[in-house]
């Protein structure tokens, strides 16, 4: 029984143990330059390829910084292919655990080709691949990915090894570098290819940067870049050579590597550049393209749409008509096949949805102008717009100036303007657009109202409308019937599909009570102040006709007056009538019935009939005391008519107020 468990133990052991072993790569030093370019990188019977050499570091072990690797079952973006490293390819299997810098004190030098191409002077333990080939076709290209110990923390944005894949004819002296971001000359590092980097450096070409590599990682690097594609126009029949080579810069430490995907190097043709939406070149509607993969020496051709081979298309050209991805295997005998590639895209044939756009003129000056929001008008122009598809708007269809997002039309109430197809070049005219502006001219102007005692009043819009008020449930008349204070609005709508909100301010209110009337009287400037109460706000008139705000009234002349207490909400008038006192200021007592004697007008208006006059000279001496309304003074003091002089008295009123002054007695 032990046995047999020991047995299981062992079995399950080793499973685990190779199981573990199939998460990293493999690699193998015991492969010639002659193999590695023939049997991996290019391992195809119509490679014509010479002159194999391959150099790199002297490691005393007799390990080398170059070879052939397997990733089979790991999960690593090429199955197999060549490793070429600034260190020993022994360290570059994973777990990423340790930092692989090799190469240090040993000699080994850099590569001034490389130098040249990377523009750098410092190159050191430099392993370098070459070999010559013979193209069939008019390109080659192959796939390859770079891996550093130098992606890093911040190092990330200072650091980098350099490398580069080198072409020339092989009677050039000038070589051209392939190992280059896509569609620019900018050469693929850690520096140029990474993300943005916490507290270091902002990204840099952030799409062609794969990971930064936990420990369980396939390799024993910290990063590397997605799969590229070096790739380059070649002149079939012309021999070539290709310098591929990896170095150090500056010093031995942090090493990198370049995997280069078996099977990848392919001699093709060059069919054209792909005809894309994304790159605002595709065919146009009914447009056609002939492809041309004629090629000396070859023996057969066979077309293919999305990988589907086209009846009958085995002449050397074909005429694209639709889109898809095209592609063409050019035989050479029996043993040899080169392809050619392109992709194919239409651009959409548009369908107009709207092309009128109708706005109401948004602001108080109505002048037929108002904002339109481009982006809205793009989302409604067309059935059919692509998510990719690039729309700005002109003044005219001759114009350069893009107009902004939020255009106000020029031209008053209608406009057309242009939109235009920025990203497809040739194969749009422009689209155009009109913008209508409509008015709302009639002036609308809000209203305040009371609500007297809480009766019920009619609110009215302005007639010639439609209605939407603010009641629950929505009334569309032109009246509504409200009880109850509050703010009421209408939207009123015209012919024109415009809208306006006028606002009822509606306010409880009512007729005002009149307290009293405080009269300031016998004086030089009469006032009176009317004391109120009541819910509303008032106006106050002495003639019912010219109200004021002010409930305080001056400059008043003796006699009677009636005050008025309007609502100005329209609850109604309250009316009363006083009385303003004064004392004359002469008198002629010369018996011709006019002005003969001194007395006060209308005390009994007042109910100040009780009140006593006492009438003095000069000297303060009492000549006269008046207890009767119906009494005056003649001018004389015991029978005898006094002189004309300036005369004093003291007039005690009944309300307990006592007035003073004097005045002339005229013969």
């Amino acid at each position: 029984m032990i046995t047999k468990i020991n047995t299981l133990i062992i079995v399950l052991f080793g499973l685990i143990f190779q199981s573990g072993k199939a998460q990293y790569i493999s690699v193998d030093e015991g492969y010639s330059a002659q193999y590695l370019v023939e049997n991996v990188l290019i391992d195809s019977p119509c490679a014509n390829v010479f002159n194999f050499s391959v150099s790199g570091g002297n490691f005393a072990t007799g390990e080398k910084s170059y070879g052939y690797f397997d990733a089979t079952g790991t999960g690593f973006p090429f199955e197999n292919g060549i490793i070429l490293s600034t260190g020993k390819i022994n360290n570059a299997p994973g777990p990423n655990s340790f930092v692989s810098d090799d190469g240090n004190g040993m000699s080994w030098n850099g590569d001034a080709d490389l130098n040249q191409a990377l523009n750098i002077s410092n190159s050191i333990n430099a392993t370098v691949l070459e070999f010559d080939f013979i193209p069939l076709g008019s390109t080659i290209s192959f796939d390859y990915i770079f891996s550093s110990e130098e992606y890093h923390g911040t190092a990330t944005c200072q650091y980098s090894d350099g490398f580069a894949f080198l072409l020339k004819e092989a009677s050039a002296t000038t070589y051209q570098n392939l190992a280059v971001l896509p569609g620019t000359t900018i050469p693929v590092k850690v520096t140029s290819v990474h993300p943005a980097i916490s507290g270091g450096c902002p990204a840099q070409n952030e799409q062609y940067f794969d990971a930064f590599n936990s420990t369980n990682h396939p390799t024993n690097f910290n990063g590397q870049t997605k799969v590229l594609t070096a790739q380059a126009d070649v002149i079939p029949g012309t021999t070539y050579h290709i310098k591929l080579v990896i170095a150090d810069e500056g010093n031995y430490r942090y090493d990198s590597a370049i995997f280069l995907g078996g099977g990848s190097f392919n001699f093709g043709i060059d069919l054209g550049i792909d005809r894309l939406i994304a790159t605002g070149n595709p065919l146009c509607q009914s447009e056609t393209l002939l492809l041309n993969a004629t090629q000396t020496g070859a023996t057969g051709y066979q077309w293919f749409q999305n990988n589907i081979a086209l009846v009958g298309e085995t002449n050397p050209t074909y005429l694209v008509s639709s889109e898809g991805e095209y592609s063409v295997d050019i035989n050479y005998g029996t043993s040899c096949q080169t392809t050619g590639e392109i992709t194919i895209e239409y651009a959409t044939n548009l369908i107009v949805n709207q092309d009128t756009f109708t706005l109401c003129d948004a602001d108080s000056n109505q002048d037929g102008k108002t904002v339109f929001d481009l982006n809205t008008i793009i989302l409604n122009l067309f059935t059919n717009l692509p998510a990719n598809y690039t729309v700005s708007f002109f003044e005219n269809s001759s114009s350069t100036t893009v107009l902004p997002s939020f255009f106000t039309n020029t031209n008053p109430f209608n406009q057309t303007i242009y939109a235009r197809i920025m990203n497809i070049q040739g194969c749009y005219t422009d689209y155009p657009v009109h913008l209508v502006v409509n008015t709302f001219s009639t002036s609308i102007v809000d209203e305040e109202v009371g609500l007297c005692e809480n009766n019920p009043i009619t609110l009215t819009a302005d007639s010639g409308f439609t209605y939407s008020w603010n009641t629950s449930p929505v009334e569309t008349s032109q009246s509504i019937t409200v009880n109850a204070a509050g703010t009421y609005t209408v939207t009123l709508t015209n012919a024109n599909n415009c809208s306006k909100t006028k606002t009822f301010t509606v306010t409880a209110s009512g007729i005002a009570t009149i307290n009293e009337i405080i009269i300031n009287d016998f004086s030089d400037n009469n006032t009176i102040t009317v004391d109120y109460s009541g819910l509303g706000v008032y106006e106050f008139s002495l003639n019912g006709t010219n109200f004021q705000n002010s409930p305080i009234f001056s400059n008043l002349n003796e006699g009677e007056y009636t005050v008025f207490v309007n609502d100005t909400k329209g609850c109604g008038v309250v009316a009363e009538s006083f009385y303003i006192l004064n004392y004359p200021k002469y008198f002629t007592p010369n018996g011709d019935g006019i002005n003969d004697t001194w007395y006060v007008k209308n005390l009994q208006k007042r109910n100040l009939e009780n009140s006593t006059i006492s009438i003095f000279d000069r000297y303060g001496k009492l000549l006269k005391q008046i207890n009767s309304i119906y009494e005056g003074w003649d001018g004389t003091f015991n029978g005898n008519k006094l002189p004309s002089s300036d005369y004093w008295f003291v007039i005690e009123l009944t309300n307990g107020k006592i007035v003073k002054g004097h005045f002339t007695l005229k013969r």
